[in-house]
């Protein structure tokens, strides 16, 4: 495998940690919101205290790492992406403070004040909304190269029914994956009307992610039709996703093995996640950088890949210790400790 190939593989990585790990956070977020405006926090806010707890500093730890080893590994990124992220980047950098502040002061009456409240459950859905026009602008159309110079062209963003189909996927993924992890969750905790709250929410959430997907393809087809082609030669991948959100889909509605019903939907959102990224390469940014372009020098390239890869190896245990510390936990998960 060559150097670029093995460095976009591991930043992939890093991203698809990131997209499960910072859902069920920020579905975690909008849920506790939710629960108080129907008047249920009493029965589920303590699972989602729980587990908010423990994890909620580690989040971002993912995101660091994409963003510091795309431009590490592929410095045009920065030259291209900079101008267009600049909104959207700050927006969500924003959101991300004002995210970080409730958990600062959760401990000070935070969790009881229904500003923060709003704030916190509404940065759920905005910051994925925003960090998802990467993926957005990464299909061409948005930027123009004139000379040396690159031109944004927020007005095509924001009218592209391809734009607001990735965000209406964001959005609607982030509450699907969290749900069924805190159903999970609250059935190891044992508190069972918590669990059912939090099921009915992951078979709501289930069909509008599938109707996002659809309307994500039907969108590309349009807006990049050569994407979708290449889409197309790895259909199975997306065959075998939906299998996956079946079996997790009828495991949650019969209430049985739901840790194995999680792991089906890590599965399912696993192969959309590589076979959209697989097929969009060798471009990073349509039609302007590949990963063979924007590729840095051999001997930094060959370093990165080896911090990166030390990073993922320290990483991924430490939140194996964390799971088994606190989040799995029987005492601690049942509110022991």
């Amino acid at each position: 495998m060559h150097l670029e190939m093995i460095g976009i593989t591991v930043l992939w990585t890093f991203l698809y940690g990131y997209l499960i790990v910072a859902s069920i956070d920020f579905g975690a977020g909008f849920f506790s919101y939710y629960s108080m405006l129907t008047k249920q926090e009493h029965i589920i806010n303590k699972v989602i205290d729980r587990y908010l707890s423990p994890v909620w500093e580690v989040t971002n730890v993912f995101l660091v790492f994409f963003f510091v080893g795309i431009v590490g590994f592929f410095p045009d990124t920065a030259y291209y992406y900079g101008t267009a992220l600049l909104l959207p980047g700050g927006i969500a950098l924003l959101l991300l403070s004002i995210r970080g502040s409730f958990y600062a002061f959760a401990n000070y009456g935070a969790r009881k004040s229904k500003t923060y409240l709003f704030l916190y459950g509404m940065t759920g859905l905005f910051i994925p909304a925003s960090l998802s026009t990467v993926l957005t602008i990464s299909e061409g159309g948005f930027i123009e190269k004139r000379g040396e110079h690159i031109v944004f062209l927020p007005w095509e963003l924001f009218t592209s029914p391809y734009s607001w189909a990735v965000v209406f996927l964001a959005i609607v993924s982030i509450l699907f994956i969290s749900a069924s992890f805190l159903t999970y969750y609250a059935y190891k905790a044992k508190d069972r009307p918590a669990m059912e709250i939090l099921r009915t929410y992951a078979l709501s959430w289930s069909g509008p992610t599938i109707v996002a997907s659809f309307l994500v393809f039907v969108s590309l087809a349009r807006h990049n039709p050569q994407h979708f082609a290449r889409l197309m030669d790895y259909a199975w991948m997306f065959g075998l996703s939906l299998l996956f959100f079946l079996g997790a889909v009828y495991l949650i509605w019969r209430k049985r093995s739901l840790g194995w019903a999680f792991v089906l939907v890590m599965f399912q959102f696993a192969a959309a996640f590589y076979g959209y990224g697989v097929s969009h390469l060798p471009y990073l940014l349509y039609p302007y950088v590949t990963v063979h372009s924007a590729l840095t020098n051999t001997t930094m390239g060959w370093a990165l890949v080896g911090a990166f890869i030390a990073g993922l190896f320290l990483l991924v245990p430490s939140l194996i210790l964390l799971l088994r510390l606190f989040l799995f936990s029987a005492k601690y998960v049942q509110g022991g400790k």
